[in-house]
């Protein structure tokens, strides 16, 4: 089936930080989107571009032959899937699932094997780029299922995204996504540790940046989180509390594989200090403040 604008109806399932961003890209570009939050109000300006609202998730499911959701936790995705009034409970026959959060494996498993007895294509398709990249529809999208679902709703990922992989088998996109954390963990205590030194020592942080950003320390991170450190800016492109989240799943994942992950205990050890001192709502960028802020 050609998923085209003129015969896709796409459901998508959590308008925050990034799926705003998301689901404004897919009305941009011609698809019928109709959208489901838990709070109405966050979807306001997807509702005045053009965009329907659906009160519940089975009402949306039903309407729809591609869903896509960014919701929270874990938890959230279970609920969304697999509740009574969820999408594989109600969704049409050859429909195609996208879960674009970050999620458990063991989970996205579980939704492929069943949304596969009801002859629905299930994949789990999270996101790594933050506000920034969602915006500009520039995400890296990390995928798993199957060969002939991840074709069939490429054209919608391309309208996301421009690193587009194929990593497996239903997991393989969030065990990727794993990976990605666990790296972006150890650079976050690097980047904030190395502007919290430049501070300390009197230099000027943000002509420190200029210098070491290009070079063999560069990194996204460093490149757009030193700045909004260096300027106050904790406002969420993504969530402490999300990343924790993150965190979590890969530290369970890790034990599940019996492989010791010191350093990430590391860093969400601090990530846990920073919650608790009522930061979880902050963007992660707000880990500069463990440093300086005595």
């Amino acid at each position: 089936m050609s998923l085209s604008p003129q015969n896709t109806v796409i459901g998508f399932i959590g308008t925050g930080v990034m799926g705003k961003s998301m689901a404004g890209h897919l009305l941009k570009a011609g698809y019928k989107v109709v959208v489901h939050n838990r709070t109405q109000s966050k979807a306001e300006e997807l509702l005045n571009a053009g965009a329907l609202w659906r009160g519940r998730v089975a009402e949306l499911a039903a309407e729809s032959n591609v869903v896509i959701t960014t919701v929270g936790y874990p938890r959230d995705v279970e609920e969304v899937y697999l509740g009574e009034d969820g999408v594989v409970q109600h969704v049409q026959q050859g429909s195609y699932l996208i879960d674009m959060t970050t999620s458990s494996p063991v989970l996205a498993q579980r939704i492929y094997a069943a949304a596969k007895i009801k002859q629905v294509h299930a994949l789990d398709a999270p996101v790594s780029g933050g506000d920034i990249g969602a915006r500009e529809a520039r995400l890296a999208i990390m995928v798993g299922g199957d060969e002939e679902a991840f074709q069939a709703v490429k054209p919608i990922f391309e309208r996301l995204g421009k690193n587009i992989v194929l990593q497996g088998a239903a997991g393989a996109g969030q065990y990727t996504k794993m990976c990605n954390q666990i790296a972006i963990a150890g650079t976050m205590i690097g980047v904030a540790e190395a502007m919290a030194y430049a501070k300390k020592s009197g230099l000027d942080p943000a002509r420190v940046l200029q210098s070491i950003e290009t070079g063999a320390a560069g990194s996204w991170s460093l490149s757009n989180l030193a700045p909004r450190m260096l300027k106050d800016n904790f406002a969420p492109g993504f969530y402490v509390k999300h990343f924790i989240k993150d965190m979590t799943i890969a530290l369970e994942s890790a034990a599940e594989m019996k492989l010791n992950l010191p350093g990430l205990e590391l860093v969400k050890s601090l990530y846990d200090s920073l919650a608790a001192a009522g930061e979880e709502n902050s963007g992660t960028q707000a880990l500069y403040k463990l440093y300086t802020s005595k």
